[in-house]
């Protein structure tokens, strides 16, 4: 586990200030003084700056932050939230007990107490977690946040019937053979029926484990262990209005449109190291027109693009042909890899020779192209990307980084599940997503080579979850491959690959392991992983799993995922967090 660092008592621009050692802002004493107005106090600088500093760095208050996407949120509720971009969105109107720390790179993947007063105190051999809760926070109405809170929301997670979507470690970890329903089930008068989990107070909760889980903290950094008050609850819903903790909340929400941010008048700075609150108000909008969103991204009329995804080939060849433009751009590694999946119920994909033959039959360096060439990302050789614990660059058992098809492994591979003249299936993918729908028609391509016929099937990108991620859809559509992307849930091994090989994480919607495999020997070699005394102690394990998976040839990697992200020269305080992947939107602000 990563340590915590002690409890700032500045506001919460210290954050960012600590970082930069900026002594004027770090006394905390004056919210109202800014730095010379317009003009940021010196920081990094130039073409992939903010992938290790912190480029603009400020205290400026005000104005309006204006995000886009091209893929809408999947839930603004945090029960259900399960897009990378979005868990970055909620940095701004949701708290958790744990955050990661609002830091550049590496450092920030470092774990700090947020509403928690300080970090778990451990027993129980390492089974119970007692977490104290900070005095002086509030939801946006001015109500307390108390333990009951933090208990409820995590209940919603078990609502599985009503609330798919999100992450589902809690009802592992938590359950224990309860079978418990979630609260809209729950018998217990005050819906507080789940036996794990404890509020001996309104400050003090407890989780009680079937057994010493050294990633417990991550869960509980996550937001499906949001607070949220009972009262507030409208069930499926709630994702119109979720009820802030942080500095803006949801003022409208459109699906398809977008969401507008206003300031939390009850949210309290000194409570906070991690959220700044700069600008007055921040909008979200979605856009069906990637290529418009980069063109007003140069012209200066929006301020970046939250999903992380990076620039469309014309607005990133124009920045990379003019220094000035380039000057605001980074190519960091996102943490995620880009993948198709063989979900195993489909035939001929129940074979792992037919699986093999459409690895061999890629055209890898094609695919990379597909996504935008070198600057997209490095060949993908496994799936476990670098910086993972227990990931190892070099093993390649398919030779995909060579970057070149192999014919005539890929013609043996068919003969011997079969199907020697080859055979007909379908690729599912995001209608939104340009790079995954050119890399459907790469692999269209190369796997005609060797008589194996596809079908591109586009689907709405925002349906995900009930699409691709219902198992009986697959089937019935017979979804022999499927495109898609992944980032760890947190990082460790557990984190990245669980949600996609782990048996017991199948789920009839919001499915995530597509392939569907269920291997005993799999599922145990996570258990006896979170059983582990380190995350240090629990790698070797990690490194096995991925290479089982390799070995059953259920994903093709496509690459290790970079993003060529601009930004407008007029944000504030911009850095990549290694937590996130992605711009940390936490402590953004913009020049007026």
């Amino acid at each position: 586990m990563n340590n915590v660092i002690r409890r700032k008592k500045a506001l919460a621009i210290t954050a960012v200030v600590a970082a930069l050692s900026m002594s004027a802002a770090a006394c905390g004493g004056d919210d109202d003084k800014k730095p010379s107005e317009g003009k940021p106090a010196a920081g990094a600088t130039g073409f992939n700056a903010a992938t290790t500093g912190i480029v603009n760095p400020s205290t400026t208050k005000g104005g309006e932050l204006k995000l886009w996407s091209p893929q809408d949120v999947d839930y603004l509720d945090p029960a259900r939230a399960y897009y990378g971009f979005v868990w970055n969105l909620q940095r701004l109107y949701i708290r958790q007990l744990f955050a990661y720390d609002s830091k550049p790179g590496a450092a920030g993947t470092k774990l700090v107490p947020d509403l928690a007063a300080a970090d778990p105190v451990l027993s129980n051999d390492g089974k119970a977690y007692t977490v104290k809760i900070k005095d002086g926070v509030k939801f946006e109405d001015g109500t307390p946040i108390t333990s009951k809170d933090f208990k409820y929301g995590i209940e919603r997670v078990f609502a599985q019937d009503v609330l798919s979507g999100g992450p589902t470690y809690l009802i592992d970890l938590l359950d224990q053979g309860q079978k418990y329903p979630g609260p809209y089930k729950d018998t217990d008068p005050n819906k507080m029926g789940l036996k794990s989990v404890e509020t001996p107070d309104d400050k003090t909760i407890v989780f009680n484990l079937a057994s010493a889980n050294s990633d417990f903290k991550y869960l509980l950094a996550m937001p499906s262990s949001s607070p949220v008050p009972a009262a507030k609850d409208t069930g499926a819903t709630y994702t119109n209005k979720p009820v802030a903790t942080g500095p803006y909340k949801v003022s409208e929400f459109t699906a398809s449109k977008g969401a507008t941010f206003v300031r939390n008048e009850n949210w309290d700075p000194k409570t906070d190291t991690i959220r700044t609150g700069l600008p007055d108000s921040v909008t979200f909008t979605v856009t069906t027109n990637p290529d418009d969103m980069d063109a007003r991204l140069l012209s200066g009329d929006i301020d970046l693009a939250v999903d992380g995804t990076g620039m469309q080939a014309a607005g990133k060849n124009k920045v990379l042909k003019d220094e000035a433009l380039k000057a605001n751009a980074d190519n960091p590694f996102t943490g995620y890899i880009r993948y198709f999946a063989f979900p195993t119920t489909v035939a001929p994909f129940d074979n792992v020779e037919c699986r093999k033959a459409v690895i061999y039959a890629a055209d890898s360096k094609s695919l990379q192209t597909a996504r935008g060439g070198p600057t997209s990302g490095d060949l993908g050789a496994n799936m476990l990307p670098p910086g993972i614990p227990g990931s190892d660059k070099g093993y390649d058992p398919y030779g995909l980084t060579k970057g070149l098809p192999q014919i005539e492994k890929a013609k043996e591979a068919l003969k011997a599940c079969g199907k020697p003249d080859g055979f007909t299936t379908t690729i599912a993918v995001r209608n939104n997503r340009a790079p995954e729908v050119k890399s459907a028609e790469s692999l269209q391509a190369a796997l005609d080579k060797v008589g194996i016929k596809v079908t591109i099937d586009q689907y709405d990108g925002k349906l995900s979850s009930s699409v691709i991620g219902s198992p009986e859809n697959v089937k019935a559509k017979g979804y022999g491959i499927i495109v898609m992307g992944w980032g760890a849930d947190y990082n460790s091994g557990s984190g990245f690959l669980q949600p996609l090989v782990d048996g017991s994480f199948i789920l009839p919607n919001g499915n995530n392991n597509y392939t569907e495999i269920n291997d005993p020997e799999i599922n145990g070699l996570f258990k006896t992983a979170a059983a582990a005394a380190t995350p240090e102690a629990a790698a070797p394990l990690y490194t096995q799993i991925n290479k089982k998976v390799m070995e059953k040839a259920l994903y093709l990697p496509i690459n290790f995922d970079k993003a060529f992200v601009y930004h407008n020269p007029r944000l504030t305080n911009v850095y990549f967090n290694d937590s996130l992947g992605k711009i940390d939107l936490a402590t953004l602000g913009v020049m007026k």
